[in-house]
């Protein structure tokens, strides 16, 4: 498994080539970055050589497609995706992922239909890119009731959409987070099969009861109480062999410099892979 970070952790980054730079710094291999603005920005021959010279790889790409919204603005940005997408198979990343709040404001049957066709249509999109989609289910407990009606926050219920879906590029954003929230164990990521996770997030919980744990109030890896040694034995035992990305989200940006951060994460990850036997 790769070792990657996003953003998220690092406090107040001032671009993307500063997260590409820690990453290589301290140890880790891959990165969750936008691969569109980076070839914008330095062309492809440019954000190929500022990824290699750092040792990393885009492990993925949020997809900038408004699933959720109206009609209209979901046709407008499906419209860039295969923009996206051929700027991330350049650059060599082959996974995209985008979250399912637990709860909408929209009644969900037909919030369901218009989000599986919604998705099949980017899936489609992505495929043609040899890219897949990972679909992130929520499992923190306020947030199921955050908005008006309940929708989806269950590994189960995720994988039963992601087949009603039916395209053979999506799968599972696997993070340890929403693991923890929903009372999993490793004997549900060993039920898993490899191919279907797409991508994984790893972080850690506060020692509060699990009802109380906030979505954007996490701390890093192995500073908590999430069995991230079994979230990760359980990893390498079904073969999962792609990244792992930490992904710390907070009320406040953590106190600190990326430089001191991106060197409390590598601490982090040598902890909790090292627990692992990793």
């Amino acid at each position: 498994m790769l070792r990657g970070l996003t953003g998220a952790g690092l406090g107040a980054l001032d671009n993307q080539r500063q997260l590409i730079e820690l990453a290589g710094r301290y140890g880790f291999q891959a990165v969750d970055t936008d691969a569109l603005s980076l070839v914008k920005e330095y062309g492809v021959d440019g954000a190929r050589a500022l990824l290699a010279d750092n040792g990393v790889v885009i492990s993925s790409i949020g997809l900038p497609v408004d699933w959720r919204g109206s009609e209209e603005s979901f046709l407008k940005d499906l419209e860039g995706l295969a923009s996206v997408a051929a700027a991330a198979k350049t650059l060599g990343c082959t996974r995209c992922c985008t979250y399912i709040l637990p709860s909408t404001d929209e009644k969900a049957a037909p919030f369901m239909a218009a989000a599986t066709r919604r998705l099949r249509l980017c899936a489609q999109v992505l495929g043609a890119f040899g890219i897949s989609l990972g679909l992130e289910f929520v499992g923190p407990h306020h947030l199921r009731t955050r908005w008006a009606n309940p929708f989806i926050w269950t590994l189960q219920e995720t994988l039963d959409w992601i087949d009603a879906i039916g395209e053979p590029n999506v799968g599972l954003l696997f993070d340890a987070y929403h693991w923890y929230t929903n009372g999993l164990t490793v004997a549900d990521i060993k039920a898993l099969r490899p191919e279907q996770i797409v991508h994984v997030h790893i972080n850690d919980a506060k020692d509060v009861p699990v009802e109380e744990v906030l979505d954007n109030d996490r701390v890093y890896p192995g500073e908590g109480v999430i069995d991230l040694t079994g979230f990760l034995q359980g990893l390498q035992a079904i073969g999962y062999t792609g990244t792992v990305s930490q992904e710390i989200l907070s009320v406040e940006p953590p106190t600190g410099t990326p430089e001191e951060l991106a060197a409390r994460s590598q601490a982090a990850f040598n902890k909790v892979f090292a627990a692992a036997g990793l």
